[in-house]
């Protein structure tokens, strides 16, 4: 009888937390199920203005032989660099280059008939003033794209905000689930971070060639700046105590 009780109380023994015993000489620990775990999640939210303007001007060229339609295209993209860089303030107006391509034109037989081809630059920066006059003023390159976005530290400033909020939100639902549930308290088991950001009016516009001819010859191109959302999640276990 003895023996039999000694039995049920090792079995139960081994079922609960922690439990070790001997294998092969060596001691193993047996994991205990967790118990009282809950899952949740948070989030924050913040909105901020986008702060960096981007315009994306194209020139484009048609010409019965490679050697003339890469002139052309080098010669459009070198007058408006050169106009570009007299403006650029590091940070309030970045100029680069971009795409440079040509390709063959055909015939309804398969013949080279002609090259045609397309180089970019792109104004970026904060000086919004500044960039929409240059890109006005370009006379060998036409305005394609026009889009904004955050700059770094607007954006690593709005998603530490957000991230106060969600863990703050996190933190506050694990103690309401905790007390809901009859517990004093909470222990924070695992955690992951996440985030993204998403614009609330469109970030850019492709504009027409109807659209980009109805720019007078020096005049700035239009702009208005849009906000953009910059969210970050927190999700995880807890368990409660």
């Amino acid at each position: 009888m003895k023996n039999a009780i000694r039995l049920v109380a090792a079995s139960a023994l081994l079922a609960s937390a922690g439990a070790v015993f001997a294998q092969n000489g060596a001691a193993v620990a047996v994991a205990a199920e967790p118990r009282n775990v809950v899952q949740l999640s948070a989030a924050g939210l913040v909105e901020v203005q986008q702060d960096v303007l981007v315009i994306t001007l194209t020139a484009s060229k048609d010409a019965p032989t490679l050697a003339v339609a890469q002139t052309q295209l080098k010669q459009a993209l070198d007058a408006a660099l050169t106009e570009a860089k007299a403006s650029a303030q590091a940070g309030q107006m970045d100029v680069t280059t971009g795409s440079f391509s040509l390709s063959p034109r055909y015939s309804k037989d398969q013949k080279i008939v002609g090259w045609q081809g397309q180089a970019e630059l792109t104004l970026q920066g904060r000086d919004f003033a500044r960039i929409t006059t240059v890109a006005g003023k370009l006379q060998t390159m036409a305005v394609s794209n026009v889009m904004f976005t955050l700059s770094r530290e607007s954006r690593a400033k709005a998603e530490s905000e957000a991230q106060s909020q969600a863990i703050e939100q996190f933190k506050s639902r694990a103690g309401e689930l905790s007390k809901a549930f009859g517990f004093a308290g909470y222990g924070l088991r695992e955690v992951s971070v996440s985030g993204q950001g998403m614009s609330v009016a469109p970030m850019g516009m492709r504009l027409s060639r109807e659209k980009m001819a109805s720019f007078s010859a020096d005049a700035p191109v239009p702009v208005q700046p849009g906000r953009e959302q910059v969210s970050i999640s927190v999700s995880g276990t807890v368990q409660m105590r």
